[in-house]
């Protein structure tokens, strides 16, 4: 069976399960190392353990993550890896009901809380990072004027073009984690 790249999520049970901040990190976390036990989870995150595998029930209650028994040294060690490696979702798709409309609303904005933390913690880091990483780290955007479908156009080509970055075979250069984000929203300057 093909692992699933995108889990589209129709149940906001499953949003409200993925809008908590520490279940959003672990989530990075899985994505951007991989397969993780318990403990290397609690070290990356800088939680206790017993909170991480609590957080980490919650997300397999929603399907979000999965155990990788296979992984395990011993029977003590539990692994977990994504279920698939990216989750969206469309708050339109919650009209019909306010109570999971406002659960979309609320995994949409914790989405981009993280998003803005993240971008935060650059801008703070240390002088040195700074100088290492040079002109690479950057910031932009454009008042663009687009129908709803020519934005649904450019939104897909975004994607696609992370995705063409993500998916690179890996030709043994050592790289490091890079977080980057885009949006593109109708709004008025």
């Amino acid at each position: 069976m093909e692992k699933p790249t995108v889990r589209h999520v129709t149940d906001s049970r499953v949003l409200a399960a993925l809008a908590h901040p520490l279940r959003r990190r672990l989530m990075d976390v899985l994505k951007v190392y991989g397969p993780c036990p318990v403990g290397l989870l609690a070290e990356r995150t800088g939680q206790a353990p017993a909170n991480v595998s609590h957080h980490l029930k919650v997300l397999a209650a929603a399907d979000l993550v999965v155990e990788a028994p296979e992984l395990a040294r011993d029977r003590r060690e539990r692994w977990w890896r994504l279920r698939a490696p990216a989750v969206r979702w469309s708050n339109t798709e919650f009209d019909g009901d306010p109570a999971a409309r406002a659960v979309a609303d609320a995994a949409s904005s914790l989405n981009l809380d993280r998003h803005v933390a993240l971008v935060r913690a650059w801008y703070a880091a240390a002088d040195q990072a700074h100088a290492a990483w040079g002109d690479g780290p950057f910031s932009t955007d454009k008042w663009l004027h687009l129908t709803p479908a020519e934005l649904a156009q450019l939104s897909q080509e975004v994607t696609d073009l992370f995705a063409r970055w993500a998916d690179r075979p890996d030709d043994g250069q050592r790289r490091e984690p890079v977080f980057l984000f885009a949006h593109g929203v109708p709004g008025q300057p």
